[in-house]
């Protein structure tokens, strides 16, 4: 099937790149586009607390992710004073096209002090469209020194988030392609050669970014696919490219053209296919996860392998083809040297075996041990840089309105009939009271607190028309139809597992009451409910991944131990990484900022890495393979495959390099992380454990490596 692809290269070369150029232009005329249609993180899931959030939103007019003003008296000002500058802002802002409703300080308790106060606005626009609402509001800030005005909140951060993403892919980009030419030029030591893999992924990112656009246009899409997508698409297209060119080049010295490219397909291309099919395994084993954030990242990067595979079997043969001849002359001279450095260094590991072993695992360990205290938290304001506006707005609002050290949860109590009766109010009361007696709860307030009112005298107020128009605007804050609010605070951040498990414990309480249907909310339950569905859910992606990665390597070397001990030798280089991960950012090396790692990192990393990392042990398996099958000596067969390929893999690990580490210089932490992480797992992946240790466990196990019952 693959010599096929060859035949076609060689008959319709210029109608195939033809073919390309077109797909180029149309795609590359949308991919321009794709940020305006980005959204944000998708870290969500379709829980009690979506649905807590839209009750809170509809009845209780506690908004959902409002953009968050926040008013400092510098001066000072008099309270009069100070008070008459904040109106006179927020009848402004009222009249901004894209603000539905401003909330004012005078609205709720807590809202006002001394220095400072806060109003929230609730924005009635699309994602993709607040950027230019922010910058409206922004355009009102008073210039003088008396009163100070920022904006924080999760849109305002997100805005700052995406900006920040996509002058991260900027950076990055600028940096890896050239330096990415720059190491396929050592490699092969000819300009032709070196500019088709490049070119290749170049296509195959600005294609992808187009079709996502076709897609953002009607499904949601995390912010995080701008930087996924060229990161795994120049990796994959330019590593599959690199792979074939430099197999066809060999066997070039040997053959006529098209028998060289026929050989390069069934071969190259081959190990190839079984990549892909590996990295779609792993990029598949995500989708389990239910979040916006990881299934429209998972689509983005298959979509960008599907197209770096078919550029791999149709464009790279036709551009070998039209330029066989030059490519010819670039590699006269160049054979592949059994005596050079690299034959060296693979009979050295094949001679000792044992210590080679010995020392990988050693290394392997020394990186895994940080691994033990990873800890994980969900994104805020702190994965921007210090100097952004909307972090610093958000840790002076922290410290006037919300200590680190408290969390809010909301309860809402919804009586099983529209017109709650005495007992109804009554199990609402038993219900606070019992929360007050849980541990970690420093207050609860309901409506019985906020009116010292007992269950007999609110059921005699809702009962009663005039009592009911009299005291309603009292009650619209706490009671709503058959609803009643209550807000407990917490000991302890939204990110604490003291929080959390408590909102895990209330939230799972289904007998809190016979009488009332409850339902939780608050930045704890957000938490816990993306916590607990990736924890849960990880099971399945590493059952679907290591058995779907075993089956297809069963299949392409039938073996039993060598599908075994290459996803073993995966996961020890994935281990290896998050370790240096934690090193490197729990600990603020380099000048970094001390952080938490993001939550969606690691699976990250696990579905895009390990995928690519069999990419490298496909690649090298292949080769030993294919001399296996021709000689059956496995000492020898290892020993040349070794030889022959750890000159590519080490060029291909080099560029995987090129273009995921410059994200590390980003700006989101996020957005680092997965840089220095997939880089460091390549990295490790590329040199202890396919150079060291696959070759050591390769010789000491001989014939059983290959066998199969």
């Amino acid at each position: 099937m693959l010599q096929w692809f060859a035949t076609l290269a060689v008959r319709y070369s210029r109608a195939i790149v033809a073919a390309w150029l077109v797909f180029l232009v149309v795609c590359g005329s949308f991919a321009v586009k794709l940020p305006a249609v980005l959204q944000d993180h998708g870290l969500r899931v379709e829980g009690d607390y979506a649905r807590t959030k839209q009750i809170l939103a509809a009845d209780f007019h506690i908004p959902d992710e409002p953009v968050i003003l926040l008013f400092e008296n510098k001066n000072p000002l008099s309270p009069q004073r100070f008070h008459l500058e904040i109106a006179g802002m927020l009848r402004r802002v009222e009249q901004v096209n894209g603000i539905r409703e401003v909330i004012s300080p005078w609205t709720r308790e807590g809202m006002l002090q001394e220095k400072a106060a806060y109003a929230l606005l609730v924005l009635d626009t699309p994602a993709r469209e607040t950027q230019k609402v922010l910058d409206d509001i922004r355009s009102l800030f008073p210039d003088n020194d008396r009163l100070a005005v920022s904006m924080t909140g999760k849109p305002v951060v997100q805005e700052d988030v995406n900006r920040t993403s996509h002058a991260d892919l900027t950076q990055a980009e600028m940096i890896g392609v050239p330096l990415a030419f720059i190491i396929l030029w050592i490699a092969f030591g000819g300009f032709i050669s070196s500019m088709i893999p490049v070119v290749v992924g170049l296509i195959g990112v600005i294609g992808t970014m187009g079709i996502m656009y076709g897609l953002g246009t009607r499904l949601e899409l995390s912010i995080f696919v701008l930087n996924v997508i060229p990161m795994v698409g120049l990796a994959l297209s330019i590593d599959f490219a690199l792979m074939l060119v430099s197999r066809f080049r060999e066997e070039l010295r040997r053959h006529p053209l098209p028998k060289a490219l026929g050989i390069a397909m069934s071969t190259a291309g081959r190990a190839v296919f079984f990549s892909a099919l590996c990295v779609y395994l792993g990029l598949a084993g995500t989708l389990f996860i239910r979040m916006p954030i990881f299934n429209s990242v998972a689509i983005g990067a298959m979509i960008v392998l599907t197209v770096s595979l078919l550029l791999t079997f149709t464009l790279v043969p036709a551009l070998l083809v039209l330029a066989g001849g030059r490519l010819q002359a670039e590699g006269r001279g160049r054979r592949i040297v059994r005596s050079s450095l690299w034959a060296a260094l693979s009979a050295y590991v094949m001679r000792r075996p044992v210590l080679m072993g010995t020392l990988a695992s050693v290394a392997l360990l020394v990186c895994l041990l940080p691994l033990a205290r990873m800890e994980m938290t969900v994104p805020d304001a702190t994965s921007l840089p210090r100097h952004y506006e909307s972090r610093q707005t958000a840790e002076r609002f922290a410290a006037y309105f919300s200590p680190p050290t408290v969390s809010q949860v909301y309860m809402v109590a919804e009586a099983g009939q529209i017109h709650p009766d005495r007992n109804d109010w009554l199990a609402v009361y038993d219900l606070a009271e019992r929360l007050r007696l849980s541990p970690g709860v420093l207050r609860v307030e309901t409506v019985f607190d906020r009116l010292s009112l007992t269950p007999g005298q609110l059921h005699m107020i809702t009962q009663n028309a005039e009592l009911k128009k009299r005291f309603g605007p009292l009650l619209e804050p706490f009671v709503q139809g058959n609803r009643m609010l209550i807000a407990v605070t917490l000991n302890g951040g939204p990110s604490s597992k003291t929080a959390i498990d408590w909102a895990r414990k209330w939230g799972a309480e289904e007998e809190l009451s016979s009488r009332l249907s409850i339902q939780v909310g608050g930045e704890p339950k957000y938490q816990q409910e993306v916590y607990d569905e990736i924890r849960t859910k990880l099971k399945y992606v590493f059952l679907f991944v290591f058995g779907s990665n075993f089956l297809v390597l069963f299949l392409a070397f039938r073996s039993l131990w060598i599908p075994l001990k290459t996803i073993l030798m995966n996961l020890l280089s994935l281990g290896a990484s998050f370790g240096i991960l934690v090193w490197i950012f729990q600990d603020g090396r380099f000048g970094l900022e001390p952080t938490s790692i993001a939550i969606m990192i690691p699976v990250f990393i696990f579905g895009l890495t390990f995928g690519i990392s069999m990419d490298y042990g496909v690649f090298l398996l292949s080769r030993i393979y294919e001399i296996y099958l021709r000689t059956k000596d496995n000492e020898r067969s290892v020993l040349e495959g070794l030889t022959i390929t750890s000159k590519i893999i080490s060029s291909a690990a080099a560029i995987m390099i090129a273009v995921t580490a410059p994200f590390a210089w980003g700006g989101v932490a996020g957005v680092k992380q997965l840089g220095i992480g997939i880089a460091a797992a390549i990295l490790i992946d590329a040199t202890i454990v396919r150079m060291m240790l696959v070759p050591s466990l390769m010789k000491l196990l001989g014939r059983w490596n290959w066998w199969a019952p």
